[in-house]
């Protein structure tokens, strides 16, 4: 139902915000906004995507597995599909993920989240009863 909400919703929202926008700024502007938010994203997030993989590459030289890059790249390619496709609310959201203080803000939230969710996971509830037997007992 969620992904069904979500296939229907984003369309609908990019389809209000080019009207919204464009009633104001006119309809060419608001094509070549997307344009220029498009090409400028995919520069930056190509140049952050450089940042993280000499970041990773530099760890692992120092023998460390570099986690935090490897889920950086992962999401700033998906930032790159968020800059590509049409509208104002997925270039917003991938804006967002491009730039390195709020995707680690996304990534604390997301973690704590997980977290949260394994926590409650992580033990078994129950009662035990020691049974001894005659035969075990050493004098």
């Amino acid at each position: 139902m969620n992904t069904l909400l979500i296939i229907i919703g984003i369309p609908i929202l990019e389809i209000y915000l080019f009207i919204k926008i464009g009633s104001q700024i006119g309809a060419f502007n608001t094509v070549f906004l997307i344009f220029l938010t498009a090409f400028l994203g995919i520069i930056y997030a190509r140049y952050e995507g450089f940042n993280a993989l000499k970041s990773g590459m530099s760890q692992l030289v120092r023998n460390q597995l570099p986690v935090y890059e490897i889920i950086s790249g992962a999401a700033l390619a998906f930032a790159a599909l968020l800059l590509i496709l049409p509208g104002f609310a997925t270039d917003l959201l991938g804006l967002l993920i491009v730039f390195p203080p709020t995707r680690k803000l996304i990534f604390k939230k997301v973690s704590t989240k997980q977290r949260a969710k394994t926590k409650k996971q992580d033990f078994i509830d129950g009662e035990y009863e020691d049974i001894e037997d005659e035969n075990d007992r050493k004098f």
